[in-house]
């Protein structure tokens, strides 16, 4: 049994008391820019932060450039083409006495960029305002990420023994298709009997992703100036016509989809959505000209258990059938390109003991049973499924993800954090009997 147990009012007090440190802690990482601009990033000065603050908690942190990682690139889940110097991960472990159960704490430090739309705040101040913090990256995911390493910092204060190793780790390049850096921590060995990474679910407990598959899509046909009062058709012909197609692929994602329980309500299971449209460059010089280029982004999102084989076959049947109703539109097939990695769907079993135990902890806090759910998009955790690690998604609620404005509401980071403290204590049995983590 373990000792030197924190008593339960030390436990489930802590976050509250001492929330105006946990909020400084999400402004550090915030106005810490990690970019991710692919093939490169600018995670370094975050992931030093995260170490200097690890070695400050009587941790010697595991930091490490992924090249450095053996047979990370053999492995089949690599996605070649990204440049990773000067990116290391960031990881810790907190040794237990043993015969405990392990965990993972895992979260990622990239962003997307500021983008072209305008804020009304500095996009990396990490200003607080009627109870948000705003700021790139404030919600997915640097405030999961400030909750896993104030939970795993104030183990230490608390003097906490765990029975089972502690796990907390920081990964590079999340964003865009990127999962090397997750891939990369299992490779190198960080394994355990459960994971949660820290995403913005929403004070939902989401037990699976969906997964995701971009092409992208280029139209060439000659262009022109107008003569004689007649276009050359171009591209544009093309363009529609393919357009006009894909609310036939739509309607047929939507007719052969096998929804995963917790998507049985969704309102569209797998949507389909043009992301892009692109047109370039002009016939000629001339002021009115038809395209000789246009390229489409179409993405669409898919459910844990089906393949890259059988999506693939889909669309690419779909995709000859629509050419090939206009043939006198395609003298030339259109370049397809498949440019981010084959993110499948990946489900954690509703049963599992890492649904139920923090779905006890999280009831305690939050006064209701959260909500089980599915993510809406997709992510990082079907690289621990692949490597026979149970995981799911905990982390705070907020909005304008990946836009202008980005925001964390406040209060959810202090309940996501606090539920997290009670779920490592309960996973370790550290509060064993505790009427706030459960049996």
């Amino acid at each position: 049994m373990l000792t030197n147990m924190p008593t339960i009012s030390q436990v489930s007090g802590y976050v509250a008391a001492n929330r105006d440190e946990l909020f400084s802690l999400v402004q550090k990482l915030v106005r810490c820019s990690s970019e991710n601009t692919p093939p490169i990033g600018a995670e370094s000065d975050v992931q030093q932060l995260i170490a200097t603050r690890l070695r400050a908690a009587g941790s010697e942190p595991d930091v490490y450039e992924l090249s450095e990682v053996s047979g990370l690139t053999q492995h089949r889940l690599f996605h070649p083409g990204r440049d990773y110097r000067g990116r290391p991960n960031v990881a810790a472990r907190r040794k237990g006495s043993g015969g405990g159960r392990s965990l993972i704490l895992s979260g990622h430090v990239d962003t997307v960029p500021r983008g072209t739309q305008p804020w009304t705040r500095d996009p990396f101040s990490g200003h607080i305002e009627a109870g948000r913090l705003y700021g790139r990256g404030s919600n997915d995911m640097k405030a999961g990420v400030a909750a896993s390493l104030f939970v795993f910092e104030a183990l230490s204060r608390l003097g906490v023994q765990l029975a089972g190793d502690l796990i907390f780790e920081t990964v590079v390049d999340e964003e865009f298709g990127g999962v090397n850096g997750t891939v990369a921590g299992r490779v190198r060995g960080y394994l355990a009997d459960g994971a949660v990474l820290t995403e913005p679910s929403f004070l939902r407990i989401c037990a699976a992703q969906r997964g995701g598959r971009t092409v992208h899509i280029t139209f060439r046909a000659a262009g022109g100036v107008l003569t004689e009062g007649q276009f050359p058709a171009g591209v544009v012909d093309q363009v529609t016509h393919f357009l006009n197609a894909v609310r036939e692929f739509r309607a047929q994602r939507r007719a052969n989809c096998r929804p995963h329980p917790l998507y049985a309500n969704a309102s569209d299971p797998v949507p389909v959505a043009v992301t892009k449209i692109i047109t370039a460059p002009w016939g000629t010089r001339e002021p009115i000209t038809t395209p000789e280029e246009c390229r489409v982004e179409l993405y669409w999102q898919l459910m844990p258990g089906e393949t890259q084989d059988e999506v693939d076959r889909e669309f690419t049947s779909w995709f000859d059938a629509t050419v090939g109703r206009a043939p006198e539109l395609f003298p030339a097939k259109p370049q397809v390109e498949f440019p981010i990695r084959w993110l499948p769907g990946s489900a954690t079993e509703i049963s599992a003991p890492l649904v139920h135990e923090l779905l006890l902890c999280a009831r305690s806090v939050l006064g209701r049973d959260p909500a089980v759910a599915g993510i809406e998009g997709p992510c990082d955790m079907f690289a621990f499924h692949e490597f026979g690690v149970p995981a799911v998604l905990w982390g705070p609620c907020g909005g304008n993800t990946h836009a202008a404005d980005e925001y964390v509401d406040l209060d959810s980071v202090v309940a996501a954090t606090q539920t997290l403290l009670d779920f490592v204590c309960h996973w370790f049995g550290v509060a064993e009997g505790c009427e706030r983590c459960g049996e």
